[in-house]
């Protein structure tokens, strides 16, 4: 078939397609809470409403039920990356195990024991609170495609084993196919425990519900405006009332942070996803997936996909678009290239879904730094917590950030807080027109490196010199 005739019929696949991300398009979306409209006091302000601030404001309210913890939120709760994300829930806090044995080897093992507890400690919470996101501790795939990410997987296998972190298995192409089949899949390493899918906007709103119910004063369309010093506290100012609080707790991440000096430390990058209409009895048979895994596919431009509740298929990921300039802007969250781009890699690698239609296209901003994971830290003298730089991989990594948080707030010594990954800090990023630049050669150079069997250039090893972290 050529081209043309290809992008037409990858066209119509996308003419139905609701500019809004499938979770949010939900009839059980909860009614927003009522604005701040006057002064108030608290012993901890969360600022923003996405998965960090409410993880933070739901353990602050474990550790101590006497304390009183108001959350701001500018919009709606999980309006944004919570809301629209793919729900991936992972056990990882380095964003995968390569980044993590690269910038802290002395500590992964005691890394990836944390990750594992705090995946449990999420499992057990939705049972307390019965928040029901749809669950699914099905693990995830990480397939190659390409012969050159066979051999890398095969090798992350045997250090994983060798260094005592395992529980992956390695599956050669035929026992990859018998779970999942297309005719691009190489190979895959199946992680059977440490990944669960979920309904993100769902998981979210359950968030929100446990915690109001442990007396958390939740105010929603209350932008944050500025924070300052207040006596032995801080006071951040909103459009209708200050908020003054013995600490504050940050969990802004893709927007500009209030402590101001922290905002060279991450940039937004616009990610983009697809969701199928329900696969029937038919095409499910036709691609096998019985076990209901994630996947992602290897590349440095790479794909995230897995199936809903309702056995539609979630196709993301490969575009990773950084807007001149870092703004973040409603009109960046559409954008049909992408769109049509992801349509036809889609059937590529599904063709036996050959005239299965998209309902939902959608996409966001996901906060990103130079190490690809999560750092921390206090301001003010200690009286200000933040965590940022999820890099797309906050899911469940947010709620061992707001332990951190937490941690630091109280001046606790924990084994949290002894980590070298939460005592450092990634490098920041430069000033225009440098980031827009470097970002750019970056991404030039990730897709030749897929395109000529992973070999990175001149570039991308200076990079991984500098510890800057552009490697997928």
């Amino acid at each position: 078939m050529a081209p043309s005739a290809m992008s037409s019929r990858w066209n119509d696949s996308l003419a139905e397609a609701r500019p809004i991300a499938y979770w949010l398009d939900d009839p059980g979306r909860p009614a927003p809470r009522p604005a701040l409209t006057s002064d108030v006091r608290c012993d901890l302000l969360v600022v923003g409403g996405g998965y960090s601030g409410l993880w933070t404001a739901l353990r602050a309210k474990e550790r101590d039920p006497g304390r009183e913890v108001v959350l701001v939120e500018a919009k709606e709760v999980g309006w944004a990356a919570s809301g629209r994300n793919g729900g991936f829930c992972a056990a990882s806090l380095t964003h995968g195990l390569p980044n993590g044995l690269e910038r802290w080897p002395g500590e992964i093992e005691t890394l990836e024991a944390l990750g594992a507890s705090n995946l449990d400690g999420i499992e057990t919470s939705l049972t307390r609170y019965g928040i029901e996101c749809d669950f699914e501790r099905t693990g995830e795939i990480d397939v190659a495609t390409q012969p050159h990410q066979v051999a890398e997987l095969r090798e992350l296998h045997e250090t994983a084993e060798r260094r005592g972190v395992g529980g992956l298995e390695f599956l050669d192409r035929d026992a990859l196919r018998a779970q999942i089949d297309s005719p691009t899949f190489l190979a895959g390493l199946y992680d059977r425990r440490g990944v669960a899918l979920l309904n993100p906007a769902r998981l979210v709103w359950g968030l929100r519900s446990a915690c109001l119910a442990l007396g958390v004063r939740i105010h929603e369309r209350t932008p944050a405006l500025d924070l300052a010093k207040a006596g032995p506290g801080m006071a951040v100012r909103t459009p209708y009332g200050r908020v003054l609080a013995r600490q504050v707790a940050l969990g802004t991440n893709v927007f500009p942070s209030l402590v101001r000096r922290l905002r060279p430390y991450t940039v937004p990058v616009y990610d983009y996803a697809l969701m199928t209409e329900p696969l029937s009895d038919k095409q499910r048979d036709a691609i096998g997936w019985k076990n209901r895994q994630g996947l992602g596919d290897s590349a440095n431009q790479f794909h995230y996909f897995r199936l809903s509740a309702d056995n539609r298929i979630l196709w993301g990921g490969y575009d990773a678009v950084y807007p001149y300039g870092g703004r973040v802007r409603a009109e960046h969250d559409q954008r049909p290239a992408t769109f049509r781009k992801l349509a036809g890699q889609f059937f590529h690698c599904f063709p036996q879904l050959e005239g299965l239609r998209f309902t939902h296209a959608w996409g966001g901003a996901i906060d990103t730094c130079t190490r690809f994971s999560a750092f921390f830290g206090t301001a003010h003298g200690g009286r200000v917590a933040y965590a940022a730089g999820y890099t797309g991989l906050g899911v469940a990594a947010t709620r061992f950030g707001a332990d951190v948080m937490l941690d630091l707030l109280g001046g606790e010594d924990t084994e949290r807080t002894r980590l070298e990954m939460v005592r450092t800090k990634p490098l920041p990023f430069p000033p225009e027109p440098f980031a827009w630049a470097g970002i750019e050669l970056t991404k030039q150079s990730l897709a030749h490196a897929d395109r000529n069997g992973g070999r990175r250039n001149l570039w991308l090893r200076a990079m991984d010199r500098f510890g800057l972290g552009f490697d997928s």
